[in-house]
């Protein structure tokens, strides 16, 4: 009777510690405990952080931090830190949000870039989107090993990086982004695109700094391919290209502020001794003078055939622009769209 009693309570003992286990494991394990509304929240995770870190950005979205610490010792989360973009979905228990944050990388993200003028702008715009400081893909993108290897120039260099949204986890590295965008770069190049190249008797970074000059003189990318066909034109006749934007690209370089605004090119401004100026200089600029996009790429290698030789604002159609085939018709489109910007007051 007595060892019955004995076997008796320590049933009951058994059975407590289990309920309580069982308690336990539901309230650290299984019960929901995420804090916010949305259906999702994000954490990022620096490379080499450490579990205070996590924990920092845990705390607002979780209902009780402390029993996600001790699951997260438990587990040993606390001590295999990974770094990446996590993602945190309403009604996660700490099992699943252990889990979904130690994942190698995290997921990754869609970065978007566009419309730079120089690499500093460029690395700029990645820091931005990634874990990497801007200092860090400089210096990667500008690596003159990396560069003559891969047949790039400091000029060229921005070449390489074609405007688009593309995969990266948060934690990549400058080396890591380079190296990719060195795969997209040559994605791109398809054996259609470089056929067409060819044709031109052009280089893939004569295209693109050519294309620049292309995107920068007209927004309507329904204009581009008969813009392009002049450009095209005037290098087959031997003709200086004499764009705008490469002398205002000068003008900036050679003050080193390239946040300033030029409206008008002057008379004067021809004169500035510089291999992008292309009034003074025959044939393509070294490199491009700014990111063009897609468009005006393809406005190059698929451009309107045609017997254009110049053309200026179109006054009466902003945006567009009237086309030439002789100097004389020309000089008439050109004193028409003077007239205009001189009444406009636009001296600079």
């Amino acid at each position: 009777m007595y060892i019955k009693k004995i076997l008796g309570a320590i049933a009951i003992i058994g059975l407590a510690v289990a309920a309580y286990f069982a308690y336990f494991i539901y309230g650290a394990m299984l019960k929901p405990n995420t804090a916010f509304n949305n259906d999702e929240a994000y954490i990022f995770v620096p490379t080499n952080a450490k579990y205070a870190e996590v924990r920092e950005q845990l705390e607002p979205l979780l209902i009780d931090i402390n029993k996600f610490d001790a699951l997260a010792e438990q587990k040993k989360y606390n001590i295999h830190i990974k770094a990446g973009r996590f993602v945190i979905k309403k009604g996660m228990s700490n099992n699943d949000i252990i889990n979904s944050i130690r994942i190698k990388n995290g997921i990754p993200l869609k970065i978007s870039f566009n419309n730079q003028e120089r690499i500093e702008n460029l690395a700029g715009r990645i820091a931005f989107q990634l874990e990497v400081d801007s200092l860090s893909l400089l210096q990667s993108m500008r690596n003159p090993e990396f560069l003559e290897k891969n047949g790039f120039t400091k000029e060229t260099a921005l070449a390489m990086y074609i405007p688009n949204s593309y995969e990266f986890y948060w934690n990549t590295s400058a080396d890591g982004f380079r190296d990719k965008m060195l795969k997209e770069y040559n994605r791109f190049w398809t054996q259609s695109r470089l056929e067409k190249a060819k044709k031109l008797n052009l280089t893939q970074d004569e295209v693109i700094s050519l294309a620049a000059i292309v995107h920068k003189e007209t927004a309507k990318v329904d204009e581009r391919p008969r813009v392009a066909g002049v450009y095209l034109n005037r290098i087959r006749k031997g003709m200086p290209l004499q764009a705008d934007p490469t002398v205002i690209f000068a003008l900036k370089r050679e003050s080193g502020d390239f946040n300033r605004v030029i409206k008008r090119v002057l008379y004067k401004d021809l004169e500035i001794d510089s291999k992008y100026n292309t009034y003074k200089h025959r044939g393509i600029p070294p490199g491009p003078i700014f990111m063009p996009d897609v468009s005006a790429i393809d406005a190059i290698l698929n451009s309107e055939k045609h017997n254009y030789i110049y053309f200026v604002a179109n006054v009466k159609n902003f945006g567009y622009h009237k086309f030439a085939k002789t100097l004389s018709q020309h000089n008439v489109n050109k004193r028409e769209y003077v007239r205009w910007i001189n009444k406009q007051g636009v001296n600079r």
